[in-house]
C-alpha cells in the first residue's frame, strides 16, 4: 500500500537548467516540499558543482546538499533534437528555472515569452546576477563577485584584509528569493490560469 503525498508541491513538475548554488538551492526547497524536479545537466560532467570538493562519500558537499531528492537527466543543449526533447518536457512543466549565462536561453529557444505558447500556465523564473536589464544585464555573477558589488565585503575582515563570508550567502539568498517568488507566481496562477 502507498501513501500519498501530502507536501505542498506533490504533483507539480519542475524542470530546471541549473549550475553551482542558486537555483539548485531554489529547487532542493521545491523538492523538499513534494515538487518533482528534474535538473537538466551537461553529458560531459554535469553540473559544475560535482566537482567543488569530494566530502560525502567521494562526492561534492554543496552537489549532494543542494540536489537532494531531484531526478537528472543529461542533455547536450548545443544539439537540435536535444533541445526539442527539453522544449516537450517543459510542455508539460508547471515551472521552468534557469540560471544559465545572460542571453543562453534566448538563444536555445527558451525564453519565457517563447515558452508560454506552447504552455501558457508555465510559471518560469531566471536566476541572473543583474537581472536582464540595465548596464550590467549581460555581465556574468558568482557568489563571490556579488559580495563584493553589494558591499558586504566592506562589513567582513578588515579594512587591509576583507574576506568573504564563510558560505555562499549570496547565492542562498537568491535560491530562497526565487523559490518564495515562484510560490507566489503559483498562487497567482492558480487564480488566473496563467504563468
Amino acid at each position: 500500500m502507498s501513501v500519498a503525498d501530502d507536501r505542498p508541491l506533490a504533483g507539480y513538475l519542475v524542470v530546471s537548467i541549473e549550475q553551482a548554488i542558486a537555483a539548485p538551492y531554489c529547487t532542493r526547497l521545491m523538492a523538499d516540499q513534494g515538487a518533482r524536479v528534474i535538473k537538466v545537466e551537461r553529458p560531459d560532467g554535469g553540473d559544475f558543482a560535482r566537482s567543488y570538493d569530494t566530502r560525502v562519500r567521494g562526492e561534492a558537499s554543496h552537489f549532494i546538499w543542494c540536489n537532494r531528492s531531484k531526478e537528472s537527466l543529461a542533455l547536450d543543449l548545443k544539439d537540435a533534437d536535444s533541445v526539442a526533447k527539453l522544449r516537450k518536457l517543459i510542455d508539460r512543466a508547471d515551472v521552468f528555472i534557469q540560471n544559465l549565462a545572460p542571453g543562453a536561453v534566448d538563444k536555445l529557444g527558451l525564453a519565457p515569452d517563447q515558452l508560454r505558447q506552447t504552455n501558457p500556465r508555465l510559471v518560469t523564473c531566471s536566476i541572473s546576477g543583474f537581472g536582464d536589464s540595465g548596464p550590467y544585464g549581460n555581465k556574468k555573477a558568482y557568489d563571490l563577485l556579488i559580495q563584493a558589488e553589494s558591499g558586504f565585503l566592506s562589513t567582513t575582515g578588515t579594512a587591509d584584509a576583507p574576506a568573504k563570508a564563510g558560505i555562499s550567502i549570496a547565492d542562498i539568498c537568491a535560491g530562497v528569493t526565487a523559490y518564495h517568488t515562484i510560490l507566489a507566481a503559483l498562487l497567482k496562477r492558480g487564480r488566473t490560469g496563467q504563468g
